[in-house]
């Protein structure tokens, strides 16, 4: 569960365009997520995988690099020297507003830029790359022969990548040059996870293979089978996003999250959707929404459903409770419920005058070698399940603004 905050810092050149995607709770680490050459912050992938990470505690910053996105600058006088000083920027951020960064990921030419720089920012304790180039000079291969001639004529050229006109000045170039990918590998000395797709036709799977025989253990690669460059299909982010924050908990050094007080729930708004809310009771957290046919995005369950839930759980543990108190052979039990609104009308056990009621409809499944007495006396005992009780009593409501 997250919720995003839009910030902005300062950058290699001017004010970098940014936004942290933190967990409901407590945050336990943050991470950097630095995204492929010319594309932005609002990165289908980057966004997928903070939101993933932000379940598991973690606080993830992805920003535009100078001159994309909200950022200030002129992209065509950046280079892959000033991408690492904005990651840097970015790091200094964290340090100074909240915690240095722990993790470090990347996608495409971001990956190469996080495995470069994260030598620079001592805190960093594990990095991950997606579809990343064992060399950033890689990416002059996708500029076009034709781009390259005129930049070798004219010292500028103009290129379109992904349906948008840029301009790359021969300082690029030679900046990618000067880069010595190979030697920062070698000494890189932390751990790194490598995610790579086996038809990727942007930066062929070759480079991930290169990258890995460079560096030194603890190393893993995982294959993102059929997925493209970009990760366009929501399944392959979503894969990613669980698999890289499992591996990252292995090697961040994580507090355990604060806890909220025993028997207090915290509902707060979160951004990303019209009803979407951050549930806290206890060390976890839980999400609650609307369905889409009422407005919301779907993403947790209704305050209805939360109802539902809380009567089906406390059915089934006191079934349970009192199957083993008497030593009943009560081998399984489900609990279906749906609620609905009817006229009082259609109820024959009704007291209620009003035009509209509430009707919950609980059906149990037990199992076991019961006798029917022994499953007449668990459906008396269902209507004794303490939240039963609190809904069929008096409950009295009090609120206050703090």
């Amino acid at each position: 569960m997250s919720l995003t905050e839009k910030i902005r810092f300062a950058g290699s050149d001017g004010q970098l365009a940014a936004r942290l995607d933190r967990p409901a709770g407590s945050i336990r680490a943050y991470a950097i997520f630095a995204h492929c050459f010319t594309c932005g912050a609002n990165l289908a992938v980057g966004s997928r995988i903070a939101r993933a990470l932000a379940r598991r505690g973690i606080a993830t910053l992805r920003f535009d690099f100078t001159g994309l996105g909200g950022s200030d600058g002129d992209f065509a006088n950046t280079n892959f020297s000033s991408n690492l000083e904005d990651l840097e920027a970015a790091a200094r951020f964290l340090r100074e507003h909240h915690r240095a960064p722990q993790l470090l990921i990347g996608h495409s030419l971001g990956g190469a830029a996080v495995l470069a720089v994260a030598e620079r920012i001592a805190e960093v304790e594990a990095v991950a790359t997606i579809g990343a180039p064992a060399d950033p000079v890689h990416l002059t291969g996708l500029l076009g022969e034709d781009a390259l001639a005129e930049i070798g004529e004219r010292g500028v050229a103009s290129v379109s990548i992904g349906g948008r006109g840029f301009q790359i000045k021969r300082q690029f170039l030679d900046d990618l040059d000067r880069q010595r990918q190979d030697e920062r590998l070698g000494r890189l000395g932390k751990p790194v996870a490598l995610f790579h797709s086996p038809v990727d036709e942007i930066v062929p799977i070759d480079e991930a293979a290169r990258i890995y025989r460079r560096l030194e253990h603890p190393k893993s690669f995982v294959s993102l089978d059929r997925a493209d460059h970009l990760l366009s299909n929501k399944a392959d982010a979503e894969y990613v996003a669980e698999v890289l924050s499992a591996w990252a908990g292995r090697y961040l050094s994580l507090p355990a999250p604060e806890a909220e007080p025993e028997g207090q729930v915290v509902v707060e708004e979160q951004s990303g959707g019209r009803f979407l809310q951050a549930v806290r009771v206890g060390s976890h957290v839980l999400s609650a929404d609307e369905p889409r046919a009422a407005g919301g995005n779907d993403e947790g369950p209704s305050p209805y459903d939360f109802l539902l839930i809380a009567l089906g759980a406390c059915t089934s543990m006191t079934l349970r409770m009192y199957a083993d108190h008497k030593g009943l052979p009560l081998e399984h039990v489900a609990v279906t419920l749906d609620h609905e609104k009817i006229h009082a009308r259609d109820c024959e056990d009704c007291e209620k005058s009003s035009s509209k009621i509430d009707r919950i409809r609980r059906r149990l499944r037990i199992s076991g070698e019961l006798s029917d007495a022994q499953r007449t006396r668990l459906v008396e005992i269902a209507d004794r399940c303490p939240v039963h009780r609190t809904l069929e009593g008096d409950i009295r409501i009090e609120t206050r603004v703090e």
